[in-house]
This record gives C-alpha cells, sequence and structure tokens, in this order.
C-alpha cells in the first residue's frame, strides 16, 4: 500500500514536469501527434502505479522516450512545413466566400449541425453572415464575418484610442510580486505607499494590479467584501 502511495507520487512529479516541459499548447488545443503522445504518457504512468511488480523504471523510462520524440518532432515541424503539413495536416475551408463547401464537411466528415455549433461558439448566429469558415489542424473552427457584419472598431471612425497597455498583478493573496514591481521600474516602498491610499499594507490585499494607463486595483483579504470599485489613480 506505501509503495504504490509512494509510486503514485514519483509518476505524478515526472508526468507533471514531463507535460511542462512539452510546452503550454499541451494544456490547450493539441496536434495530433501531441494527443497521441500525451495519451500514451498517461497510459504508460497508470502501469507501475497499479502494479509493485513491475520495476518504476518501465514506466519512467518510456515516458522520457516520448518525451524526447516529441522534442524532436516539434524541432523538425518548425524546420519543415511539408513535414508539419503531414503530421499535423493543414486548415480546411468550410464555408468559402459566402458558400458551404459541402464536399470538404464530407471529407472531414463535419455535421451541419457540428458547423452551426461552432460558428455560435464564435458568436456568429446567422449562416448568412459568414465570409469563411476555416477549420483548424487544432480542431478549432476561425470565422470571418462578411464586412457589413463585422464589428466596428475605433479606426472604422478615424478614431486613435488610448494606448492601454497591459496590466500587472503586484500583489497576489499578500504576497508582493517583485518581479513586477521591477517590470514597471517600481520598488517595495512605492507599492506601499500605493496601498496606504486604501487604508492597508501590501500584505494586506487580496490583490494589488497597475494598468498600462497608471491605474491602481486594489482589495483588501476579508471574508466579506463590500461591491464598489476600488480604482484610484497614481
Amino acid at each position: 500500500m506505501l509503495a504504490t502511495f509512494f509510486r503514485s507520487i514519483v509518476i505524478y512529479i515526472l508526468v507533471l514536469v514531463v507535460m511542462r516541459l512539452m510546452g503550454k499548447r499541451e494544456i490547450g488545443q493539441m496536434q495530433p501527434f501531441e494527443l497521441a503522445i500525451s495519451i500514451m504518457i498517461a497510459d504508460l504512468a497508470s502501469i507501475p502505479m497499479t502494479d509493485i511488480g513491475i520495476p518504476i523504471s518501465n514506466g519512467i523510462i518510456p515516458i522520457m522516450g516520448l518525451l524526447v520524440m516529441h522534442l524532436i518532432i516539434s524541432v523538425i515541424n518548425l524546420k519543415s512545413s511539408k513535414i508539419r503539413e503531414f503530421i499535423c495536416g493543414k486548415p480546411t475551408i468550410l464555408i468559402n466566400k459566402g458558400k458551404i463547401d459541402e464536399e470538404k464537411l464530407k471529407r472531414e466528415r463535419f455535421t451541419l449541425n457540428e458547423l452551426e455549433e461552432k460558428l455560435r461558439s464564435n458568436n456568429v448566429m446567422d449562416l448568412g453572415d459568414v465570409e469563411y469558415a476555416i477549420l483548424e489542424t487544432s480542431g478549432d473552427v476561425s470565422v470571418i464575418q462578411k464586412p457589413n457584419k463585422r464589428n466596428t472598431t475605433p479606426e472604422d471612425f478615424n478614431i486613435m484610442p488610448e494606448y492601454e497597455g497591459i496590466s500587472y498583478n503586484l500583489v497576489i493573496d499578500g504576497k508582493v510580486m517583485q518581479e513586477n514591481l521591477k517590470q514597471i521600474g517600481e520598488n517595495y516602498d512605492w507599492l506601499k505607499k500605493q496601498t496606504q491610499k486604501f487604508q492597508m499594507m501590501p500584505e494586506e490585499a487580496l490583490i494589488v494590479t497597475i494598468n498600462g494607463k497608471g491605474s491602481i486595483y486594489c482589495q483588501k483579504k476579508e471574508k466579506q467584501l463590500k461591491k464598489k470599485d476600488n480604482y484610484k489613480n497614481i
């Protein structure tokens, strides 16, 4: 029983490290070869955990081998477009210039109901609004609406919006994000002054963020918070 427990911990840590080394994309949409490797890793990891008669190395070595294979295939994909197309496939246009391509739907074994579902997930409720629908290699469908149906942008009205930049978390659950403070060119003393405007110390904050305009959002750690805006400008 105890051996199985410790085996499970070791395999869990190994799989976690391997998935991390395989890259962030593994957590999201996978290519076919990535999905195959992930399934095989899950299967190999379960064998030494359930049968203590099998050496744990019988699970670790194949998993590491799959990691190496994944890294090699990833490098090859970056270097060769032909091999990338063979392994990952290529996008398929399901709706071309407003017309559904029935042949492509049949070839990809994609039903009209599935197509409509994908369109709705892209906030498109009417087939007549679609200029192009492209089935990506990840299985997602990218939708390009007709020009007169697309959302307007400030550029359409010759408006130049202010630069917003990105937001940085300065405090998360009472822990000061020193790296982010360095990114914005500030230090702990500056952060302390900002949080004191909200009658709290940095360590007392649930979250403190700063956006590209210099506005700070701060919320204190409490069990029950009153719903109110906590924005202030520097």
